[in-house]
């Protein structure tokens, strides 16, 4: 294929990312800094950092260029140390369009691309416009082969970057969001600290400019992750496009727009909170290969299905993502009695089960959460044992997806533990379809071996 030429960013795009970092530094230098130096030179030295970041942001972007060669994303940037990437398309598992505050205001968005095995986001192309951003999100979902095409396709808005036809699947209410929040541990003792602050002032009787500034940061440090959930899970709406995959679209001051191939799903997980339980309220989250690790409590990381919602329609969506699998119907059995003795309080909650379609396993006491891991997405699995759990005949089962996070059946007796490992091999080995033939057989007087002979618990020396 001929080499397309090297295409350069926004003109806007050293404004926006110098914006950005002075925005951080402004923040670093505190409230102190600003009560020594003084209001005059404080803003000196902001305007002289500005100048200097924004200086710095137009010589990267000058020396920063993509563009697809075949089936590769090739990107370079800068100056001193010179940065040649080049992306293979085949792992590319997932594209999402992201627009920051500043980039709503200029018509402008990221792409960040997530690839099989990467520890972070590989290469953010920040900032291209919404047109330009939607097309080559496309381009490079269909040359990664994650659609069907490009032809017959609908035209992507302009203005959103979304496809024109759209099946909506749910939209998430703003007021629900925010009620859910302030059933938060954080919101609910909020008061407390409010109180507390306000009698150490009527105690103390005056307070210097450092303290309030001091206090007030406090309280908003209290109060970030719930506020930044509001904020980032604000208009959360799903919908299925032409080609059949998931498209998820959240955020006010940062809104996001994530294509999600189901067959990229590796598991599903379901959170009853414990002040969330009077009004029947849960929270589900997807797992998705290609993004680095567990990070469930991350929540700059697009896991979202459902932010709030009910039990009906948790149960709608695990259906349409996951073909067959009825959260009403998920059967689970608990550990044996003598594992009390590992978990006297939450015994109760534990439990395990396998279906004809997903290993599913349940935990946690005050904050009760299920995970459901289709067999076909099983990785790797494993029994373990600890000393305390050799003493008294337990072991723990873990299913390991691609995703980063497992689905585990804790303290089984050891003998239904080895027959749980060998009942999630044979139906992952069954659940990916029978393995390539080879075309020779190296042997072929010798018996087949017995593969499966492996999950039987070892003879005791």
């Amino acid at each position: 294929m001929a080499d397309e030429p090297r295409r350069r960013l926004h003109p806007l795009s050293p404004l926006l990312n110098g914006a950005r970092s002075i925005a951080v530094i402004v923040v670093a230098l505190s409230w102190q800094t600003l009560s020594e130096v003084g209001p005059g030179r404080f803003a000196l030295v902001v305007t002289v950092i500005a100048i200097g970041v924004v200086i710095f942001s137009l010589v990267g972007w000058l020396n920063t260029g993509y563009h697809v060669v075949g089936r590769e994303l090739r990107i370079q940037d800068g100056l001193i140390w010179r940065r040649n990437r080049a992306i293979p398309l085949d792992r590319l598992q997932a594209v999402e369009l992201r627009r920051p505050l500043l980039a709503q205001l200029t018509g402008l968005a990221e792409l960040r691309l997530e690839v099989v095995g990467g520890g972070k986001t590989e290469a953010p192309l920040a900032y291209l416009t919404v047109r330009e951003a939607a097309a080559l999100r496309e381009r490079l979902l269909a040359l990664a082969g994650r659609t069907p095409g490009a032809t017959g396709r609908a035209a992507a808005d302009p203005v959103t970057g979304t496809p024109a036809i759209e099946r909506p699947m749910l939209r998430v209410g703003n007021q629900d969001l925010v009620v859910s929040q302030l059933l938060t541990p954080q919101a609910l003792l909020l008061p407390l600290g409010v109180a507390f602050v306000t009698t150490q002032f009527v105690l103390e009787g005056s307070w210097t400019f450092i303290g309030i500034a001091s206090t007030v940061t406090a309280m908003a440090g209290v109060l970030l992750q719930p506020v930044r959930r509001v904020l980032q899970d604000w208009d959360f709406r799903l919908a299925r496009d032409p080609d059949g995959r998931l498209a998820v679209r959240h955020g006010l001051v940062e809104t996001r727009s994530q294509i999600v191939p189901l067959n990229r799903v590796q598991s599903i997980g379901v959170t009853w909170p414990l002040f969330w339980r009077a009004k029947g309220w849960l929270h589900m989250r997807l797992d998705i290969a290609g993004y680095a690790g567990p990070q469930a409590g991350n929540d700059k990381h697009s896991d979202r299905l459902l932010p709030v919602g009910v039990f009906a329609t948790a149960r709608a969506l695990a259906w349409d993502v996951l073909p067959g699998v009825d959260l009403a119907a998920l059967v689970t059995t608990p550990p044996p009695a003598r594992a009390r003795w590992l978990n006297p309080i939450a015994l109760t909650s534990m439990g395990a089960g396998l279906t004809d379609e997903v290993f599913v396993s349940r935990a946690g006491l005050l904050t009760r959460e299920l995970t459901i891991v289709p067999y076909a997405r099983l990785q790797s699995v494993r029994v373990i044992q600890g000393p305390l759990q050799r003493l008294l005949g337990l072991a723990t089962v873990y299913g390991d997806t691609a995703g980063g996070r497992s689905g585990v059946a804790r303290d089984r007796d050891v003998a239904e533990a080895w027959w749980l490992a060998e009942q999630l091999s044979l139906r992952a080995r069954h659940a990916r379809g029978p393995a390539p033939q080879t075309t020779a057989d190296p042997a072929p007087d010798r018996p087949a071996p017995e593969d499966d002979s492996y999950w039987q618990r070892p003879a005791r020396p």
